[in-house]
């Protein structure tokens, strides 16, 4: 446990994200026993222009001209930072020695807000969380000189356009650099440990108290009265880029007394494919995130198919923590970020092994398993992906830090 420090939290969302965020519920389970700082990513220069008519923009055009105060509180030991500097948008530069003097430049005018902040919350001796911030955070551990650097990876960001470009070559050297790096997969501390023997899966909070039936008060929808059973169910976005539209269709196609029931928004390539023609094949549509424990009460076994790709491979899904805390058996995809699921979840690597794991999970589902499941969804909270955060960085420093 690290207990009444300062933290300065960077990364690549801002506290005034409108969707779910890693690095928010860190930093609030940071703050509960220390005093942290969450900055958030400088605006660039075209997003200045492009987005000037958006109401975020307008007020960081409004802060970047002194109209407004850069430093928020929100809460106790919680500050919000909006950078007052515009640095330039680089991803897409194609000379490495440019795109290497303009993001030192960009890093030199991060710092410089960061200091002022610090300065006035009277920070000292503090850590630095770098929440995949990789091209400002080359340079940060120099311009800032934290007590420690640590640098946390969740995504296989160096294979996104936005980052691919430079992000292959710069990442490695920012996990060289970092005191610890925290990740939250297997596949991404063998990742680290090529540069970095401080390199530690410290597991994927989630609240998962939104999809708790323990008290059977959840309710099927009636959108699945005409649906027989059993019902093989995904909850979440129909991408191509994701999920593996083949074996779905394999699976509809082999036991045509199943009902595969999709929930969710599809892209083109799903509107345009095959299931839409199979009768066994059920898409309900994009629903609120506050009916989705129905639709997975609905469900006879929960499914993750997805690919295996650069998108995937590394990627902690948290649907499964979802689908975990509903007590449902559960059929994905075997990757190395699935390996810490393979106790209560079927991992599975071709079509037929999804046919033969789905029958298996059908037989031996029990309340027995299902409670099982429950209490691995349980265990899987941002206090304990927080304390495993902590023994990482303690763990990583103690031969140059002295922890009380």
């Amino acid at each position: 446990m690290i207990k009444g420090k300062d933290i300065v939290i960077i990364g690549i969302q801002p506290w005034d994200i409108e969707i779910g965020s890693n690095c928010k519920n860190i930093a609030l389970e940071f703050a509960k026993d220390n005093r942290v700082l969450y900055v958030n990513p400088p605006m660039d220069r075209i997003t200045r222009i492009k987005q000037k008519n958006n109401q975020r923009i307008q007020k960081r055009i409004r802060i970047a001209k002194g109209q407004i105060p850069n430093l928020e509180k929100i809460s106790d030991n919680l500050w919000n930072v909006y950078p007052k500097n515009t640095v330039e948008s680089i991803n897409w530069v194609g000379s490495h020695s440019i795109f290497k003097i303009l993001n030192k430049r960009n890093a030199h005018l991060l710092s410089s807000d960061i200091k002022s902040a610090i300065k006035r919350l009277n920070f000292s001796d503090f850590i630095l969380f770098n929440d995949s911030s990789m091209f400002l955070g080359l340079h940060l551990k120099e311009l800032l000189q934290p007590k420690v650097y640590a640098y946390y990876m969740r995504d296989y960001l160096v294979k996104v356009p936005y980052w691919q470009k430079h992000g292959e070559r710069i990442e490695p050297h920012v996990v060289e650099k970092a005191d610890v790096l925290a990740t939250n997969s297997d596949f991404f501390a063998e990742f680290g440990l090529r540069y970095n023997p401080h390199s530690y899966m410290v597991g994927q909070g989630c609240d998962v108290s939104h999809f708790s039936d323990e008290d059977d008060t959840i309710k099927v929808p009636n959108d699945f009265n005409d649906i027989p059973s059993p019902v093989i169910g995904y909850v979440g976005s129909l991408t191509t880029l994701r999920l593996d539209i083949k074996l779905l269709e394999h699976i509809a196609n082999e036991r045509k007394d199943w009902s595969i029931v999709l929930v969710g928004p599809e892209d083109e390539d799903f509107k345009k494919s095959e299931l839409h023609n199979l009768p066994n094949v059920y898409f309900l549509g994009r629903k609120d995130s506050s009916e989705l424990p129905n639709y997975l009460k609905g469900f006879d076994v929960a499914m993750n198919p997805q690919l295996i790709n650069n998108l995937t491979i590394g990627n902690y899904p948290r649907k499964i923590d979802e689908y975990l805390a509903m007590g449902k058996p559960i059929i994905a995809t075997k990757t190395k970020a699935m390996e810490m699921f393979k106790d209560s979840v079927y991992l599975g690597s071709t079509k037929e092994q999804y046919i033969e794991l789905i029958e298996k999970a059908l037989i031996e589902d029990s309340k027995e398993r299902a409670k099982d499941r429950i209490n691995v969804a349980k265990s899987h909270t941002w206090t304990n992906n927080v304390e495993a955060i902590y023994n990482a960085i303690i763990t990583a420093t103690k031969h140059k830090v002295k922890w009380d």
